[in-house]
């Protein structure tokens, strides 16, 4: 049974749907529990299955890996910013974060949604890949049918909280590009980094085995950054035999009075 975690600053009522029921298809150990380090599953077509429930490992789910990595990914790093990028950062640290929107149960995009302390799933469906949230009941398409993002920002018709994603295979790796994030999305991670139309988001989404994986995100965004930059390696547990909650935010009616414990 896993450990629901809640922000402070938010009202949640929270109901569950099946709590422990075993799902179909999953190796078991001896003693019933499931085998974490068992071989990925495979799609029909050959490819991994990223599909089920998942929770980053930074938020201790249970069988999560041990010694986790201690940041930069691909070659990662402290991002350089451009100027006016750097003074958003720095308010934004110095104020921890009070005023990000998330508090007041906004919508959060890519990547931040998926580093939340609550589990999203991953969803196989026809030329396409969904991502259903927990937290705020986020969902997001990757579509798989071919198409290419439009290069120019301009040729959105309408930029969105999640962008807009397409995704391919590279081996066994599952890319996906993702364009289009509109400016209300206030920040791209926890700490706080900002972004400009111009964003770009590469995620290579890769299972280790049937119970981890790992998702390395580049960040490129030339009108607030230097150069494109890597995240630190994003690692994920799997959640098994248990479903996404309903998931309800109510707004603070108090807002100035928010802020980081």
């Amino acid at each position: 049974m896993r450990n629901l975690l809640f922000l402070t600053i938010l009202v949640v009522p929270v109901s569950a749907q099946w709590f422990d029921y075993p799902t179909k298809g999953i190796p078991r150990l001896p003693d019933g529990k499931a085998n974490m380090t068992a071989p990925v599953p495979k799609t029909a077509d050959g490819k991994p299955d990223l599909s089920g429930v998942w929770l980053g490992d930074q938020w201790s789910p249970a069988g999560r890996r041990p010694n986790p990595p201690g940041g930069g990914g691909r070659g990662g790093g402290a991002p350089e910013m451009l100027p006016w990028a750097q003074k958003v950062f720095d308010e934004r640290r110095a104020t921890s974060l009070r005023d990000d929107p998330e508090a007041r149960c906004m919508p959060q995009g890519v990547p931040k949604a998926s580093t939340l302390p609550y589990p999203f799933e991953i969803v196989n469906a026809s030329n396409k890949t969904l991502i259903l949230f927990e937290m705020y009941s986020l969902r997001r398409q990757i579509f798989t049918d071919g198409r290419e993002l439009p290069k120019d920002p301009k040729d959105y018709a309408q930029p969105s909280w999640m962008g807009y994603s397409v995704g391919k295979w590279d081996g066994d790796d599952f890319v996906v590009t993702t364009a289009g994030v509109n400016d209300q999305v206030w920040n791209i991670d926890l700490a706080g980094h900002p972004h400009s139309d111009a964003l770009r988001i590469t995620e290579r989404y890769h299972r280790v085995d049937f119970g981890h994986m790992d998702v390395n995100v580049t960040i490129d965004d030339s009108k607030t950054y230097a150069k494109p930059w890597n995240m630190p390696v994003m690692r994920y547990t799997l959640l098994p035999d248990t479903d996404l909650f309903e998931f309800v935010c109510e707004k603070n009616i108090d807002p100035q009075h928010m802020g980081a414990k």
